[in-house]
């Protein structure tokens, strides 16, 4: 069975704390953030960890309106964030009497039929106020927060990991998933129609369970493919009121629904930090992952030499996915469109490959004598053995030993850099987890153990 990550939403009207409840969760001890190069501390989404339960956590924005587009607005943003999202967090202020804005965001959220928390923020704030009418806007459980003073935070992830499972299983089938992803009028849409035609035959047309996400389902060497596209991802200060406001949502789940993601970036605005940062969602996700320059029939040097000086220059610029296989391609004349799928079952392919534990430990071995591993804090660490995990779509290794959790973030690049020199697995992430081996007590304890999450970036 595949799995995929939930996604938690936070939403509610301007000025309620929701950014602010968002920085606070992703700043605990507890919750691991995946940065990547190219991200801003700003963004609006963050892949986060809490007693072992990984989720993705979203800001929405506030829900600030003119009040002739003040209805439309409310309903539109609601019902999306419902349609892409498996928990919505509905944020009010403690210090404010229950809104009317407060009132139809709760009714909009509780129609979803989706899981609903009602957050109090700002309780610091409340002192001497009557907070009995909170409840009746309906929605239970209801935590009480103070991001200032970090109160009920943990509280609120704690009732969270109850209430989500530890993955959400999807229907196990052989069919390959690929979702287009990238800004606005990037050519999402037209390299999405230009797939459909090019293949084979066509099994399928339909609208997608979430909103803006159009699907196809084709059929290439004997294999079906779905393809994904998606709502062009803004800039969060670019983000307009309406529909808009959950483009990220909606692009963030059809990533997590993909085995593989095109991230395409138009030929004539390259290097674009948000490109960068959409690139890191992928990788975050831990899916296969192909950069795709789109519009090459509009670049003024086509030839070979301007190729390659592009390529080059991408590559700089996104040196934190070396292994990423780097496209240009054409939906008009059709150029490269029909390569992209078999980058994609060749990516497959390597994200399915099992190596034999017996020659992970010969390999790692040979790197360790090659290159002793580096350690923080004075430590040195010693790593013994290796398995790969099986049941992970992503390519991912168990490495035990002792102080292992110090390897040095250097290293555990120097170990993706060398595994992928022997076995490929281009075009997708790899992840380590490092696991500690303590030496069994005195008294005949089993030996405790660990865990620390690691990936290869």
């Amino acid at each position: 069975m595949s799995k995929k990550l939930p996604i938690v939403a936070i939403v509610g009207r301007a000025n309620v704390g929701k950014s602010s409840l968002f920085n606070a969760i992703l700043e605990r001890r507890e919750a691991i953030v995946a940065r990547e190069a190219g991200t801003t501390r700003d963004s609006i989404m963050a892949r986060a960890e809490f007693k072992d339960q990984h989720f993705w956590l979203v800001d929405t924005a506030g829900i600030k309106d003119p009040a002739d587009e003040f209805e439309f607005t409310i309903q539109e943003q609601i019902v999306q964030a419902a349609d892409s999202a498996d928990i919505i967090w509905v944020v009010v202020e403690a210090n404010i009497p229950i809104t009317e804005e407060d009132r139809r965001v709760a009714k909009m959220a509780l129609k979803s039929r989706k899981p609903v928390f009602l957050i109090i923020n700002k309780i610091d704030r409340a002192k001497g106020h009557d907070l009995s009418g909170f409840e009746r806007l309906g929605i239970k459980p209801i935590i009480w927060t103070s991001t200032t003073q970090q109160k009920g935070i943990e509280q609120l992830l704690s009732t969270l990991v109850s209430v989500i499972p530890k993955a959400i299983e999807e229907v196990d089938d052989d069919r390959l998933r690929i979702a287009i992803v990238g800004r606005p009028n990037v050519g999402k849409s037209q390299l999405f129609n230009t797939l459909a035609k090019k293949q084979q035959a066509i099994v399928a047309d339909r609208a997608g369970t979430t909103r803006d996400v159009n699907r196809s389902v084709v059929r290439y060497k004997g294999r079906e493919i779905e393809i994904l596209d998606t709502a062009g991802i803004r800039r969060s200060g670019k983000i307009q009121v309406g529909v808009e406001r959950f483009s990220v949502i909606r692009a963030l789940s059809a990533i997590e629904q993909a085995d593989i993601c095109l991230v395409l970036m138009d030929v004539n605005e390259l290097n674009v930090q948000l490109d960068q940062k959409i690139t890191g969602m992928v990788k975050d996700a831990g899916k296969g992952l192909v950069l795709v320059v789109s519009k090459w029939d509009t670049a003024e040097d086509k030839d070979a030499f301007t190729r390659d000086q592009l390529a080059a220059e991408i590559a700089a610029n996104y040196d934190f996915v070396p292994w990423a296989p780097l496209v240009f391609t054409s939906s008009v004349s059709g150029q490269n469109v029909t390569k992209l799928f078999d980058l994609a079952l060749d990516i497959d392919n390597e994200r399915h490959k099992i190596i034999p534990t017996s020659e992970l430990n010969k390999w790692l071995r040979q790197v360790v004598d090659l290159h002793p591993p580096a350690g923080l804090k004075n430590r040195s660490p010693k790593l013994n053995y290796m398995v790969q995990e099986t049941d992970n779509p992503t390519p991912s290794f168990k490495i035990f030993g002792s102080h292992s959790r110090f390897v040095h973030w250097s290293y555990k690049r120097y170990l993706d850099r060398k595994i992928r020199e022997t076995y490929d697995y281009a075009g997708t992430p790899i992840q380590f987890w490092f696991i500690e081996k303590h030496q069994t007590h005195k008294h005949g304890d089993s030996p405790t153990k660990e865990v620390e999450r690691a990936s290869s970036e």
